[in-house]
């Protein structure tokens, strides 16, 4: 634990490194605002020593008071602008680093995004990040005032009395015993409250984006018993932490009661031997009180820098995570015509489940590629792997030669079209969704487009048109509507090669018909890969991968492997048989 919070403190640090201006100015004021507030006792010890002297002297008492408003004054500006420098290094600091998660959250590969729950990086990135700001304002406002008020207490009663300061200063560190005592405890126990948080979030973000499912199966008792088990677990983990976090300050109170009572009682003696005025034990009393105060403060403090340490902890280590090989001295691919190959490929998801195994194809520009199989052959790996969603673990694939390895995938990525069983778009309008892929293309571009995907009708009955605002994931769109727009999408954009992954799945039977011709045009001269169950959909494809167990086992056009009589033939009969 004690590395590990190091690790996060010394990471931390870095990143106030750019504040450091700030935080020497910080600093500054901090010990302005002490040293003022610890003259005021001062003053008003010269006060009472001209009251108690026997002879009132009025006027003095007066100039030691207005003197003590002014200082004190003072004293509170210095604190409001400290607070408002604290405020700029604390949400400034969290802001940068809120930055570099979300831009490494969009530069991690999608292994990484696919392995962790969803709810759990959001949670890391919202909840985490402003659990670390509170601890980092607490911080800020307690940490740097305390040590500055510990210190310069000790000055001033070392002017006084030094017998009376070795009193307080032998007596003071067992409270900073006790908070450590019991921080230690509490760290692991804030580290995981945040897990059992983001894994809270994490299935609250699951039920939401499923609530149709939940409602359709009757999930939603044992939805709600998921959730309270995680629930529960949270209440007793933050219960437990939260309960020894409180035990620092009552401790440290009961501590710091005994210096005051042990200062003030050989304060007394002092007085009565004549060593020190009654003014000088008032000050010694305030700044005995002022000295325990940040002990306090400071160890609350620690307690809640273990909960803003085990939050930071979670968001450094998603900072860190590995991030995919950068493009940064591969070529841009231009003039593609479409020639893929893919040579002695190997790849699995997880090392002891082999799937893709040495997969050779070779795909001459404008040929129309179906890939047919069961359910978990490598249909749709494959198509991650040409579009290099992830990296194959050997062998090769190239488009027009090149090692798409070598090439940036932006350029690659360009040079695809994309149409998916599942739907992408975005909140915004129905203009924004389809512009996506080409945002300098013309709105006559985009009608026509929308016009060959037999989107125009329905998108012009809509109540703004292409200007009609849709939800995340396209909101109250039909299912065959929202797949209209991404064909669409694609349509605009006129990619040189294109991936259908059951692209016409949700589209009813008499739209199907008017899309498939749709597409025949889109397809003429684009080197095309297609992926159905549907096979009445790739009869007319120029060659048809059957695959299975992330092989290919038949290759051939629709009637050659009909013929064959083998695989695609069953596959292909127990579709149309009667």
């Amino acid at each position: 634990m004690k590395g590990t919070a190091f690790a996060t403190v010394k990471k931390l640090l870095i990143s106030l490194k750019k504040y450091g201006f700030l935080m020497v100015l910080s600093i500054v004021l901090a010990a302005a605002y002490v040293i003022l507030s610890l003259y005021v006792p001062i003053l008003f010890g010269d006060a009472i020593d001209n009251i108690v002297e026997g002879n009132v002297a009025l006027s003095e008492v007066i100039y030691f008071l207005i003197k003590a408003g002014i200082v004190s004054g003072l004293a509170a500006l210095m604190q409001w602008v400290m607070n408002i420098v604290n405020n700029r290094i604390t949400f400034e600091t969290v802001r940068d680093i809120r930055d570099t998660a979300f831009k490494r959250i969009e530069a991690l590969p999608l292994k990484y995004i696919d392995s962790h729950a969803h709810g759990d990086l959001v949670s890391r990135v919202i909840a985490d990040v402003d659990q670390l700001a509170d601890g980092l304002l607490l911080g800020f406002s307690h940490f740097f005032t305390g040590i500055v008020t510990i210190v310069a207490t000790l000055v001033f009663m070392l002017t006084i009395s030094w017998k009376i300061t070795l009193i307080a200063v032998v007596l003071t560190p067992l409270s900073l015993f006790v908070a450590r005592f019991v921080s230690k405890s509490t760290y692991n126990l804030f580290k995981e409250q945040s897990k059992i948080r983001g894994s809270q979030t994490a299935l609250i973000d699951e039920m939401i984006g499923s609530a149709k499912v939940v409602k359709a199966y009757n999930y939603t008792k044992r939805s709600h018993n998921r959730f309270e088990s995680v629930n529960n677990e949270l209440q007793r983990v933050s219960t437990k932490a939260i309960f020894l976090s409180s035990l620092v300050n009552p401790s440290t109170r009961f501590i710091n009661s005994i210096v005051y009572a042990a200062v003030g009682l050989s304060g007394a003696f002092s007085v009565v031997s004549g060593t020190v005025s009654v003014g000088g034990l008032t000050c010694i009393l305030s700044y005995a009180n002022q000295y325990t105060k940040p002990f306090n403060e400071i160890s609350g403090v620690i307690t809640e820098l273990q909960n803003a340490l085990a939050c930071a902890a979670r968001i450094f280590e998603l900072i860190e995570a590995e991030e995919q090989p950068n493009d940064l001295g591969n070529e841009d691919l231009s003039d593609i015509s479409g020639n893929v190959a893919l040579e002695n490929v190997y790849f699995s998801y997880t090392p002891e489940r082999p799937l893709i195994q040495d997969f050779n194809l070779n795909v001459k520009a404008g040929q129309r590629i179906a890939i047919v199989g069961p359910t978990g052959c490598g249909k749709t790996t494959l198509i991650n792997l040409l579009m290099r969603f992830y990296d194959v673990n050997s062998g090769k694939i190239s488009v027009e030669g090149k090692d798409i390895r070598d090439v940036t995938r932006k350029s690659l990525r360009q040079g695809y079209g994309m149409v998916l069983q599942e739907t992408w778009l975005k909140s915004g309008t129905i203009r924004e969704n389809i512009k996506m892929g080409d945002l300098n293309a013309s709105d006559d571009d985009m009608i026509a487009a929308a016009k060959a995907s037999h989107a125009h009708s329905f998108i012009k009955r809509l109540p703004q048109g292409y200007d009609t605002v849709i939800g995340e994931d396209g909101g109250s769109l039909s299912a065959g509507q929202k797949q209209l727009l991404c064909i669409t999408r694609v349509m605009l954009t006129k990619p040189p090669m294109l991936i259908l992954d059951e692209a016409t799945s949700s589209i009813d039977t008499k739209t199907e018909i008017r899309v498939q011709r749709a597409f025949e045009k889109l397809m003429e001269g684009k080197t095309s890969f297609i992926v159905a169950h549907r096979l009445s959909t790739i009869m007319s494809a120029d060659v048809i991968l059957v695959m299975k167990d992330g092989n290919i086992i038949e290759q051939g056009t629709h009637y050659e492997l009909l013929k064959k009589g083998g695989f695609y033939s069953n596959l292909y009969n127990s579709q149309f048989a009667h």
